[in-house]
């Protein structure tokens, strides 16, 4: 029989995305201080606490962490603001950059006057401070708080709170990504804690390594191209599209994977990102290129920017969108939203999902009832169909899933960060997560000989 943990000196809420994936909210009452760790939207059929039920309204709220710039993670913030909050808001400062055209986008067609979205815009660039990782800083009433590389997108972080009276230490891990990610140095391994607020999205799987993705990438996208067709892969704007520009010029310009994969750059098969906020966001990342692993940095200096060849093309205009959609393949096309929930990516699908000569790859997790889980759960099935804007298509191209370029480590991963202070917390609690992949994680750690909890 497990002992059960001792009871620390705090309060922790779970305001959104502890039973589920999206919407991650979580509230720390510790030393008269109310901390909040990230203030993200909920997709498909996850939900988050109203405001008007938070234990702490927002006017009272000492300090918001943003982990990463993901609107799952930050995406209510112009709510927060306009009930109230007007403490500091804590993140890196390359998800300070970030974190500006995210939301600019998420609140484009929002029913919102202009006056009051710049005075949003004016109050979060006010409010939000940048911070390097790897040091410590002093928050109020005897708090530190630290912030470590989490290798999930540009920018992303976990967060270690402490305080010196009482003592005791909670960290949160944020969204962990996978080591040898492409542009990302590998997560940092994380400091001891008491307490382990930890992620478990693919907490009961396993993904593909990064030789074998880039392999199956290629396969897919040659095999995928050789009859004429389109490729399509929806995509989340910040972090798996210029992911993906990297892996796609790897191909095409590395020696061994040219000899490999001949179609990919023989034929100059147009690679295009039709994407405002992805090509905006791209342009971002080049200027955070201090912030790049050291191969992605050395390619550059050498004068092979991973995220611009030799016939990537974009899709900046409407009008170049509408004319996308006609054309004829062979084609790569890169649209969000990740999970076909809206975007352009659905014009395409409506345009492309019938035509068998056509397929879409998924390089993301799909959350529960979305268009883009719909459409991987019944592409095999004889009389498969989605609804994409109100209309129904059946679903006669074919679906690749790729897991190995999910932005979020897998099972041995998260095993393997937990592993890695060598010391063993007083508890864990498993969040970001559905019950099987909280479950597994849970499971798998209690065997090691953690205190882990799955909600």
């Amino acid at each position: 029989m497990p002992q059960q943990p001792k009871q620390l000196p705090y309060k922790l809420t779970h305001l959104g995305a502890k039973t589920t994936v999206t919407g991650s909210c979580h509230l720390l009452q510790i030393n008269n201080t109310s901390i909040l760790v990230d203030c993200g939207l909920a997709q498909g059929d996850d939900h988050t606490l109203p405001m008007s039920q938070w234990p702490v309204p927002p006017k009272d709220i000492d300090y918001l962490f943003i982990t990463h710039a993901h609107l799952d993670h930050c995406g209510r913030l112009p709510e927060l603001i306009q009930q109230g909050f007007q403490g500091e808001i804590i993140t890196t400062h390359a998800t300070r950059e970030l974190l500006f055209p995210m939301l600019k986008d998420a609140m484009a067609l929002q029913h919102e006057d202009e006056e009051s979205k710049q005075h949003f815009f004016t109050r979060l660039d006010d409010l939000t401070w940048g911070f390097e990782y790897n040091e410590t800083f002093e928050l109020k009433n005897k708090l530190t708080f630290r912030l470590g590389r989490a290798g999930h997108i540009l920018g992303s972080a976990f967060v270690r709170l402490e305080s010196k009276e009482p003592a005791c230490s909670i960290l949160f891990s944020g969204d962990l990504g996978a080591t040898n990610t492409p542009l990302l140095p590998d997560p940092d391994p994380p400091q001891p804690c008491d307490h382990l607020v930890l992620e478990s999205t693919y907490g009961d799987r396993l993904h593909e390594g990064r030789h074998d993705r880039i392999q199956r990438l290629g396969e897919i996208l040659t095999r995928a191209l050789a009859d004429g067709g389109k490729v399509f892969i929806p995509v989340f704007s910040l972090g798996r599209t210029q992911e993906l520009l990297y892996e796609i010029d790897r191909l095409r310009t590395d020696p061994d994977l040219r000899q490999q994969f001949p179609l990919l750059h023989s034929q100059k098969i147009p690679v295009v990102v039709d994407s405002p906020l992805g090509l905006t966001l791209t342009e971002i990342f080049e200027q955070l290129y201090p912030f790049w692993d050291r191969e992605a940095q050395d390619l550059r200096a050498e004068g092979d920017d991973p995220l611009d060849f030799s016939g990537l093309y974009s899709a900046r205009s409407h009008r170049d969108h509408q004319r996308l959609t006609r054309m004829d393949g062979p084609a790569v096309i890169i649209a969000g939203s990740g999970m076909c929930t809206g975007g352009r990516i659905v014009d395409h699908l409506a345009a492309g999902l019938e035509d068998p000569k056509n397929d879409v790859l998924f390089v993301g997790y799909q959350a529960k009832n979305t268009p883009g889980c719909i459409i991987q759960k019944y592409a095999n099935t004889p009389d498969g169909y989605v609804y994409l804007d109100g209309e129904r298509f059946s679903i006669r191209a074919r679906v690749q899933p790729l897991s190995g370029y999910s932005a979020h480590t897998d099972q041995q991963g998260l095993l393997d960060w937990v592993c890695s202070t060598g010391h063993k917390p007083e508890k864990i609690t498993l969040v970001h997560g559905e019950q099987h992949a909280r479950q597994a994680l849970a499971e798998k750690l209690q065997q090691r000989g953690y205190q882990a909890l799955a909600s």
